[in-house]
């Protein structure tokens, strides 16, 4: 596929088909796409847990359930999903390799980044992650784990204390789907978000 048309195509899908499991060498190269992605002073700050085994995944559903959703709702559709992938985030990583001596900043004071790029350069993994699955022909969502679940989650799969939970993939082939009512929304214009030289205003000239 071309890489416009994996753009154009490219969107948040929650339903998928139960019937059609993904074959282990494309779990892989969804992975090793992802694994591609930049990060600062090449930290590789990151995890992915990457569950494909029912028990597993049914383990990820019950220790991320908060019960505010309907049981209806999109989250039971996405339970269908034969591929979760959990991408994780290691602060303690970047503080480490830019305290070194190239990068010289020994204190390790977290207030000399002016954003967390740890959490940054794992969502560009997992958006590769994404587009593969698009280019695959494949339908994925990222959403993000219920704050309030976060260490049932780490707990339940041993997830070590230093890595966080940015937000898990499902994947799997594609099923009739809900539009989502936030579409409805539309894109925002163009001149509202992109600047040229200096920051106007809609319809400032």
């Amino acid at each position: 596929m071309e890489f416009d048309e994996v753009v154009r195509r490219r969107r948040m899908v929650r339903s998928y088909d139960p019937d059609r499991p993904i074959s282990p060498e494309l779990v892989d190269k969804i992975v090793q796409h992802g694994l591609r992605a930049p990060s600062a002073g090449f930290s590789q700050g990151w995890s992915f847990l990457v569950l494909t085994a029912a028990p597993d995944r049914d383990r990820y559903w019950t220790s991320t359930a908060d019960g505010d959703g309907p049981p209806d709702g999109w989250l039971t559709r996405m339970r269908t999903a034969p591929l979760i992938i959990v991408a994780l985030s290691n602060k303690s990583a970047y503080l480490d390799r830019y305290a070194q001596a190239d990068k010289g900043w020994t204190d390790r004071d977290e207030a000399r980044w002016s954003a967390p790029y740890w959490d940054i350069d794992t969502g560009f993994a997992a958006l590769l992650m994404h587009l593969t699955a698009v280019n695959e022909e494949l339908a994925s969502c990222f959403f993000g784990l219920p704050a309030v679940r976060v260490q049932a989650f780490k707990d339940a799969f041993g997830v070590p204390e230093e890595f966080h939970p940015i937000g898990a993939l499902t994947v799997g082939y594609p099923a009739p789907d809900k539009r989502s009512p936030s579409l409805r929304r539309g894109h925002r214009p163009v001149a509202d978000v992109v600047h040229h030289g200096r920051w106007a205003s809609s319809g400032e000239a």
